[in-house]
């Protein structure tokens, strides 16, 4: 890949902080990312789909903290803020396992930015139980969300449970939308001004190390690194000359 131009590589899985369990004892997420960066050292950047961050591993944090290469973006699938719904969801983590986790990796990686996904109206969730996946956004301090409204899947135990009339899902996706997208207009205007480095996609756009979308004024050819200061953004994109 990196014969033939690849700037960036990106580890993704359904479960990627699961890594290694089938294979060795020592096998885990950090030290495979140790492992490319030491083997790799042409690699410009190496780069995390979503993870769990209740596993993630000591090496992991080690990685974060100290491999420049290791881009400064985590995408964790934290689904809600009330421990009863993440219960009922049987997810891995609690409220504040993922407050406490992105203040830990904040506190070793100042510029790394976070996403989440993030499910409204499921079923049994309360008005209490909603407003504490709202208080996580600014909590966890995430700026990229992705919004699920939540959809019954037949013969999964969530479609048992009591459900919340469509309306109200609807609602509550588009609470979380609104709150989304005031932390992402912040992330934004943040970064104003600020020397980035940004590799480039198609359709003369490009990332940013921390995953901040950029939008260029002029044409660009995907693959290539360029130093850039924008001065102004839309309500997705930073937007560079």
């Amino acid at each position: 890949m990196l014969e033939d131009g690849a700037r960036e590589i990106v580890l993704t899985g359904v479960d990627l902080t699961s890594y290694g369990r089938d294979l060795t004892e020592t096998a885990m997420l950090g030290r495979l990312v140790h492992l490319i960066l030491r083997e790799l050292p042409e690699l410009p950047r190496l780069r995390l789909s979503s993870i769990d961050a209740v596993e993630a591993d000591d090496d992991l944090r080690e990685a974060l903290a100290t491999e420049h290469r290791l881009m400064p973006h985590l995408h964790l699938s934290l689904q809600a803020g009330d421990d009863l719904i993440l219960k009922r969801m049987k997810r891995r983590h609690g409220r504040y396992d993922a407050i406490r986790f992105c203040a830990e990796i904040r506190s070793l990686r100042p510029d790394i930015a976070f996403g989440a996904d993030l499910i409204a109206g499921f079923p049994t969730e309360d008005e209490a139980m909603f407003a504490r996946s709202l208080d996580l956004i600014g909590e966890c301090g995430l700026s990229y969300v992705h919004v699920f409204p939540y959809s019954a899947r037949p013969g999964t135990p969530a479609a048992r449970m009591p459900q919340l009339p469509g309306p109200v899902v609807a609602e509550r996706a588009a609470r979380l939308r609104e709150v989304a997208g005031a932390a992402h207009a912040a992330h934004l205007a943040a970064r104003l001004g600020r020397p980035l480095t940004v590799l480039t996609e198609r359709g003369n756009t490009g990332r940013a190390p921390d995953f901040t979308l950029v939008r260029f004024r002029r044409e660009t050819a995907p693959g290539e690194l360029l130093s850039v200061s924008a001065q102004a953004a839309d309500a997705r994109a930073l937007i560079a000359a």
